[in-house]
């Protein structure tokens, strides 16, 4: 999902969001976002094609980020999801994902974490 998508995602959904790392890069609140980051929305609700709930919006650099109950993400870069807590195997990359949703989400029921590698 290209940052734009992202950012009106962000400015339109209906979820409740939780921000981590820098803010959000939203109409009205323009900011850079650093070259090396990546944008990971994670949430815990998952209806039909549509993902919300919760949701955490990630802004930042390499990190192993758990996140038990997650139920859909997408991403800004490549990154993979691990059933386990803590990154442990078995993890699976988005790109693989199985079952697309709408707004570039994939569904990732019983996600414990997910890893963001340096871009």
């Amino acid at each position: 999902m290209s940052d734009e998508e992202l950012d009106h995602w962000i400015a339109n959904t209906n979820a409740t969001l939780k921000f981590v790392g820098a803010e959000p890069n939203v109409p009205g609140t323009l900011r850079k976002r650093g070259a090396q980051s990546t944008r990971l929305v994670y949430c815990t609700l998952r209806t039909g094609g549509t993902c919300g709930g919760t949701c955490t919006v990630y802004n930042g650099n390499a990190a192993c980020v758990n996140a038990p109950g997650t139920a859909c993400i997408q991403a800004s870069s490549p990154i993979a999801f691990c059933s386990k807590q803590n990154c442990g195997d078995p993890c699976t990359q988005l790109a693989n994902c199985l079952a697309w949703m709408s707004d570039g989400f994939c569904a990732t029921p019983d996600t414990g974490s997910m890893i963001v590698p340096f871009t």
